[in-house]
């Protein structure tokens, strides 16, 4: 059986005159941390959000574990095991931590209206196996003593573990990462990265992480590809990409040190 679960293959997407996506094309295996890299605009949230079929490619197509997943309705996604944080959180804030992560097992449901309504057998096995699932997140990630209490209470950084413990509700597959580092300071960031780590070692979730902040794309990426202008720069290790001379030009704007840049990748891990 391959080991690859999501391939793209010549990605394009054009938005009137504009092409934000142009011939895209790799692959990410099972069980890694795949990061896509780049500056402003290049086409990495595009990418995204083709996965999460907000958007329909002009051309090209995605294959999940050999679905078409470019064909697939969005509402379908996250029940076919794909999950997505956002870099703008998307919680809701009039809510508890324990409610939010138990709309994330929505998914999951497979009683009807009616059911509900009397009560049934089905229904108490499926919301003690809800209840189960979202207790065993919550203690993954050290969220118990704000389990009760209203994210609109919550600083910024317990929210994005919040919302990342929601799409761990949704028991996913693959789980993509839209910069989970932002508006993290650096201990945060140290925190995440021991979350991301976990999640694919102790979970075996595979990650696609779209992400700014290097020291965390060293630390836990097992490859990275970076774009520029919606195409494809260079696909590899964190360290070969971080050193590739069109890279640091694109990503940089051509005015920093190549070895000084990969001195800290490698300080960074």
């Amino acid at each position: 059986m391959s080991d690859i679960l999501l391939s793209a293959h010549d990605l394009t997407v054009r938005f009137g005159g504009v092409l934000a996506v142009n011939q895209v094309s790799f692959e990410v295996r099972q069980g890694e941390v795949f990061t896509l890299i780049g500056p402003n605009g290049a086409g990495k949230t595009t990418v995204f959000n083709l996965i999460s079929r907000i958007y329909t490619p002009t051309s090209g197509h995605l294959d999940y574990q050999g679905q078409r997943l470019s064909d697939m309705p969005a509402h379908a996604v996250a029940a076919a095991g794909i999950a997505r944080t956002f870099q703008n959180i998307e919680l809701f804030e009039h809510a508890s931590v324990l409610h939010n992560l138990l709309i994330g097992r929505h998914v999951h449901k497979r009683t009807g209206f009616w059911q509900h309504m009397l009560f049934t057998p089905q229904v108490r096995r499926e919301e003690i196996a809800t209840r189960r699932k979202v207790e065993e997140i919550i203690d993954f990630l050290d969220l118990q003593k704000y389990r009760d209490t209203m994210v609109a209470g919550l600083p910024y950084g317990i929210r994005k573990v919040v919302e990342l413990a929601r799409a761990l509700c949704t028991e996913p597959k693959l789980l993509l990462l839209d910069e989970p580092s932002s508006g993290l300071n650096v201990e945060e960031t140290a925190d995440m990265a021991f979350w991301i780590q976990d999640i694919q070692k102790d979970l075996g979730i595979t990650v696609l992480m779209v992400e700014h902040d290097m020291s965390l794309v060293s630390k836990v990426s097992d490859r990275v590809l970076a774009m520029n202008q919606g195409e494809v720069l260079a696909v590899g290790l964190p360290s070969e990409v971080q050193s590739d001379p069109s890279v640091i030009e694109a990503y940089l704007g051509g005015t920093f040190d190549a070895a000084a840049f990969k001195r800290t990748s490698e300080e960074a891990t």
